[in-house]
């Protein structure tokens, strides 16, 4: 979402207040207790005659196993640096790291065997919103104050944003659909859900083509302007996946695509390249994504906040509002943008990772989506069902047999989490995050430029800044983090 950086800092003036919205439904810890009933029936028979008597007598006993203890946990059980095998000293440099002004850090945390070894919040510094208000073009915006009041202080209980994170959660819904037998599988055409694809060549497509940014279908990018939907006319545009969050309806557009030609030439394919596409070819696409979403409404008959909230959230515990864009029809009351825009705490994020991490989500039955989580774990592929992998701090080459794959979710503006399975480690860092409300109370998606105080934004950091050297390196911060584990 490059193109966003300039348009946005030149043009929006919004204001807005901290609001809180939740989805309905109890967040509790999963858990059964058991009981039972041991009947024990003495009898003894003493010897007849007159002087003989019968003694019946009843023992009960109530023998109650263990209750079953979620590994999800409600909150998180803490653990010192020493105590989870870190050298502190180091371990804090890492940290440190992660908080350099100029990197907009909101929230960074390390999981380790299931416990908060660590974790840090800021607000905005000083630093930072000083540069702020020496680029911006708003009159307001050029008060350092104006960013300090947007984004101040952060805690632990403060929202942060996945961008596109919520990606990879996507894909974990369409895993649970395929286990509950809402989906065949992956290989399944996608067009036995979407069918205005039936009577054409997208018929061919798969949910996999799709989970894997390979369904050969144009990206789709809106205009700032207008919010009509269209082909994307350039590189930049498209480059992050196509910008169609300024559309109203960011479904209907996803689903109107056509199959790239094979040998056609296409603007919007490379910055340096000869611009040709072929179908197959891996190319990133949000609307792929909220193809997806609308596949899983489709399968289940429930939208996605609900049957997320269901089947992910609530065994996880994990408390989440998942914005939707601006119709008044569709999945409820709008699309869910199943590509983007999921918020919650850093810590509620954690949960998500060590979800992967311990291969499916754990109930007193058993294991639940072992089967499609485990394929995410073992994918050897740099991009696959909506997750990025590394072998160690590498891309992966054409070989298999790494011995460490680093599963992550990536969302702009430097949204992460890593699951490191060789050393059971989840890591989480968060970019400054603020939700603008000013249409209404609802995270519904409405960006209105000649009204601005009638639009919902997703506000991260550093979304409006225009140079170099606000970018946040993960592998440099897990690599500090490993270096820190004393083996």
């Amino acid at each position: 979402m490059h193109s966003l950086h300039s348009k946005m800092a030149s043009t929006l003036k919004l204001s807005y207040g901290r609001q809180n919205v939740r989805f309905t439904g109890s967040n509790m810890r999963l858990h059964q207790s058991f009981s039972s009933l041991l009947v024990f029936a003495v009898l003894s028979a003493c010897g007849g005659g007159s002087g003989g008597s019968t003694d019946t007598s009843v023992t009960l006993t109530t023998a109650a196993p263990p209750a079953f203890e979620s590994p999800h946990p409600d909150i998180w059980e803490a653990a010192g640096a020493s105590e989870a095998g870190f050298d502190g000293d180091a371990l804090d440099s890492a940290f440190e790291y992660a908080m350099t002004d100029g990197f907009y850090s909101q929230a960074v945390l390390l999981i380790k065997d299931g416990k908060l070894v660590k974790e840090r919040y800021r607000g905005i510094t000083n630093a930072e919103a000083a540069t702020l208000a020496s680029i911006s073009a708003l009159p307001e915006g050029q008060n350092a104050s104006y960013w300090r009041d947007l984004y101040g202080d952060r805690d632990a209980a403060s929202a942060v944003t996945s961008w596109s994170t919520a990606k990879s959660f996507t894909s974990v819904l369409i895993g649970m659909a395929i286990e509950q037998g809402l989906i065949q599988s992956t290989s399944q055409s996608a067009s036995d859900f979407i069918d205005e694809w039936k009577a054409d060549d997208r018929a061919i497509i798969t949910i996999q083509q799709l989970l894997d940014m390979r369904s050969g279908l144009v990206p789709k990018c809106s205009s700032f302007e207008t919010g009509v939907v269209g082909e994307c006319g350039d590189y930049l545009s498209a480059s992050s996946g196509g910008d169609i969050l300024y559309a109203t309806d960011q479904l209907s557009g996803c689903i109107d695509r056509d199959l790239a030609v094979s040998g056609s030439v296409y603007p919007w394919v490379s910055s340096g390249g000869d611009g040709a596409y072929e179908v197959g070819q891996f190319y990133y696409s949000n609307c792929d994504t909220q193809v997806l979403g609308e596949i899983l409404f489709r399968a289940s008959g429930q939208d996605t906040g609900l049957f997320a909230q269901q089947n992910l959230f609530e065994p996880l515990n994990i408390e989440a509002d998942w914005w939707r864009d601006g119709v008044e029809t569709g999945q409820a009351n709008g699309n869910y943008l199943t590509y983007c825009c999921l918020d919650m705490t850093a810590q509620d994020f954690a949960k998500f990772g060590y979800m992967l991490l311990l291969g499916g989500v754990e109930t007193s039955e058993g294991k639940n989506y072992a089967s499609y989580i485990s394929t995410i774990l073992a994918q050897e592929q740099t991009y696959q069902n909506q997750f990025w992998a590394y072998c160690d701090t590498q891309p992966f080459a054409a070989s298999a047999g790494c011995e460490n794959v680093l599963v992550m979710t990536i969302g702009f503006d430097g949204q992460y989490i890593l699951v490191d399975q060789k050393n059971d480690i989840v890591l989480v860092r968060n970019s400054l995050y603020e939700p603008i409300l000013n249409f209404s109370d609802e995270r519904k998606m409405r960006l209105n430029p000649l009204l601005l105080s009638e639009s919902n934004w997703v506000a991260s950091l550093p979304m409006a800044m225009l140079g170099p050297g606000t970018e946040f390196g993960i592998l440099e911060f897990y690599l500090a983090v490993a270096d820190a584990l004393q083996q």
